[in-house]
């Protein structure tokens, strides 16, 4: 979920066992290297992001009759560090929920087979989507993951010079990295998982 950060010292170094059992119940919470963070309210612009591309995932994922929901809330676990993270778009494989250790108590995925696709859209600490999150993702194994930079806010390197709205979207090789393809205007996004699905990134980033 990429909006301004508020860092809490109230909790001290969390584990991830202990973040999901004493998180506040108020707000919205990730926990980053075993800091507790505070998620701000996103900007409205932020939110029509994430609308146009949940909206657009769901008609395709139901016409293709896939086993797919997309929450609102639920948390990605990392698998290398004390860490959780809330994804703007988090789209799952509920046939593979009951694997899923967390899942029933704390709305919490840890597993890649549950987890299709994850999207970032990009507010103001966008080094968290491109570079922390970005390697986190890869190292659960996710296959595909979005960033969507709709303000052109991430490095030369990811909107282009001059910057502009961008839509990234990593797919994982063999070797369980992530290679990066970056869309703009009306360039059409190519998605492993849905190749039929004809999204330009104006269209997903609403500019």
């Amino acid at each position: 979920m990429a909006q301004t950060k508020i860092i809490q010292s109230i909790a001290g170094y969390l584990t991830f066992e202990e973040f999901i059992k004493q998180k506040p119940s108020e707000g919205l919470w990730e926990l980053h290297d075993g800091v507790l963070v505070e998620m701000a309210q996103p900007r409205g612009k932020h939110e029509i992001v994430v609308s146009l591309v949940s909206g657009n995932l769901t008609i395709e994922f139901k016409r293709l009759n896939l086993p797919y929901g997309i929450p609102s809330k639920a948390l990605v676990k990392s698998a290398f560090s004390e860490a959780a993270y809330l994804p703007d778009v988090l789209l799952l494989n509920l046939d593979n929920l009951d694997n899923e250790p967390y899942w029933d108590d704390y709305s919490t995925v840890t597993l890649a087979k549950s987890i299709p696709l994850v999207i970032e859209v990009v507010s103001t600490n966008w080094r968290d989507d491109y570079y922390k999150k970005y390697g986190e993702y890869s190292g659960i194994g996710i296959p595909e993951y979005w960033i969507l930079d709709y303000l052109g806010l991430g490095g030369k390197e990811f909107t282009g010079n001059p910057k502009q709205p961008t839509v990234t979207v990593c797919l994982l090789d063999d070797e369980s990295e992530y290679i990066k393809k970056a869309y703009r205007g009306d360039e059409i996004i190519e998605s492993k998982l849905f190749p039929e699905l004809k999204l330009t990134a104006k269209e997903v980033l609403g500019v």
